[in-house]
């Protein structure tokens, strides 16, 4: 459950930075709609943070996406995270929401929260309550960060986390502005915060020794990974690495603050998901070099073992060698594991470019590939392959973007979002849900090669019972069986 944190009135509340653009939404709050809440937050002094994340997250040629809100994306990566506490300050509804879905994803702490009202906003108080709780939360020997994320209200009326400590005790404070009128995405919002616990992690490391990682350090030079993914996927990467004289390094997001510093000490950083633009903003400030793409089928993990050997100056004999030992594995689980069918993709993790890689080397008929993450320098390769294979490749795709496709190519299966789903179900047409059964599987490697196929092979098969079942209830929940009825006609007397 969430967790209210107690913070005693504040005496000199009247001191406390004033949110200035409170008065825009006020009586509003989330239902000002999206240009009053920029406007607002612009005109109460975050029009610069508003600025930088119009230029990490471009919105494109469509609308926000559908997903579910853009904070979940910084809440989840904080609450994997070991000795960190998590203060989350907006309306209670959204709070609510945000909790709820967390703990239904597995969180196993309690999330922190600083009510508010119109009084509290406006003059100050709430940031003073913020300030207060960071002041109780920060115990060393319990944690070594507190994360506060500012949710649309209190972003739109300024309230000034760029004021909180830097550390109390030695605990690091970290203040985030994620407002769903800012962030796109959910993916996107998990960029932000590893974004900033990398800058503050940086700048510790340069400024003089910092703690070592839990596990021991590899010999070799590493390669950092950025991007949440399947747990058996940095395994199959290490195995890649090994014959290049490489080793894999942390995971991006981490799971702990002093693995950041392990992910900055770095040889080359592997853009797996290609969206974590501030992330990749604050190792290029380092001077690591970035890879796209990755390992997914024989074509992919070719090109991105070559690009592993440019930047880290591995020698042609050990590339060559490494090629003829792993590819062969891998064409071989494709042959062994083939996807029959035809096939439209899409969801808002950001990995949907590789899995598409993966299920056409599989042997699918891929026509559409769509994701609600922006198109980067880091996913272009894996756009030109998509599209030398005639798959159509839609970045900052919406829900109607992929029905209209689904629509239009007529698949045998779509993989997408839960709406998308069960768009596909109504249409007799079988669905699986991008989130739950693609990327919570090994892509990369011989691994990822046959990890998909049966599941997607079964699903297919299933076309003719979604047709019988369409048949069965044909008629049920729509016009008079909808349950809801316009107008009531009276009987005469």
């Amino acid at each position: 459950m969430a967790m209210t944190l107690d913070t005693p009135n504040t005496p000199n509340a009247n001191d406390a930075p004033r949110a200035a653009g409170a008065v825009g939404v006020d009586g509003l709050g989330c239902h000002a709609g999206r240009e009053v809440m920029q406007e607002a937050a612009r005109k109460s002094g975050a029009g610069e943070t508003l600025a930088r994340y119009a230029k990490d997250y471009p919105a494109g040629p469509h609308d926000q996406p559908q997903s579910m809100c853009p904070a979940f994306g910084s809440l989840r990566v904080g609450l994997r995270m070991r000795r960190t506490a998590t203060v989350l300050s907006g309306s209670a509804c959204c709070v609510y929401g945000l909790t709820f879905i967390s703990h239904f994803y597995g969180a196993r702490r309690s999330v922190g929260y600083v009510p508010f009202d119109s009084e509290t906003l406006v003059t100050g108080k709430l940031f003073e309550d913020i300030r207060e709780s960071v002041h109780t939360l920060a115990d060393p020997e319990k944690v070594d960060a507190v994360v506060v994320i500012n949710l649309c209200v209190p972003t739109a009326s300024g309230v000034p986390l760029r004021l909180l400590p830097r550390e109390i005790n030695g605990v690091r404070i970290i203040g985030i502005d994620v407002p769903g009128f800012g962030v796109p995405t959910h993916a996107e919002a998990k960029d932000v915060l590893a974004g900033a616990m990398l800058a503050y992690a940086r700048q510790e490391a340069e400024q003089g020794p910092v703690q070592a990682p839990r596990t021991p350090r590899a010999q070799e030079p590493t390669i950092t990974l950025l991007g949440e993914m399947f747990p058996v996927d940095p395994i199959q990467i290490g195995g890649m690495l090994k014959p290049l004289g490489l080793a894999v390094g942390p995971v991006v997001p981490t799971r702990e603050w002093r693995e950041l510093y392990g992910a900055l000490d770095c040889a080359a950083v592997a853009a797996i998901h290609p969206h974590y633009t501030a992330s990749i903003r604050e190792f290029e400030n380092a001077g690591r070099p970035i890879i796209g793409s990755a390992p997914v089928g024989v074509d992919g993990t070719a090109d991105w073992l070559d690009d592993v050997a440019r930047v880290c100056n591995v020698s042609a004999e050990k590339l060559d060698a490494a090629k003829a030992a792993l590819l062969p594995a891998i064409r071989g689980a494709l042959a062994g594991a083939p996807i029959k069918g035809r096939i439209t993709l899409s969801g808002y993790e950001g990995s949907e470019l590789i899995a598409a890689r993966l299920l056409v080397e599989s042997g699918a008929d891929l026509r559409y590939v769509g994701t609600a993450t922006p198109r980067t320098p880091w996913s272009e390769r894996d756009r030109e392959w998509l599209e030398s294979k005639g798959v159509e490749v839609r970045f900052r795709a919406t829900m109607e973007d992929d029905v209209a496709a689904m629509d239009e190519y007529q698949p045998d299966l779509a993989i997408g979002t839960t709406p998308v789903v069960q768009a596909a179900k109504s249409r007799s047409t079988p669905g699986l849900y991008f989130t739950n059964l693609i990327s919570a599987r090994p892509l990369m490697g011989a691994a990822g090669a046959g990890s998909v196929a049966a599941t997607l092979n079964a699903a297919i098969g299933n076309r003719a019972r979604f047709t019988e079942m369409t048949d069965f209830f044909a008629g049920v929940g729509e016009g008079a069986t909808g349950g809801i009825w316009p107008s009531i006609k009276k009987e005469a007397r």
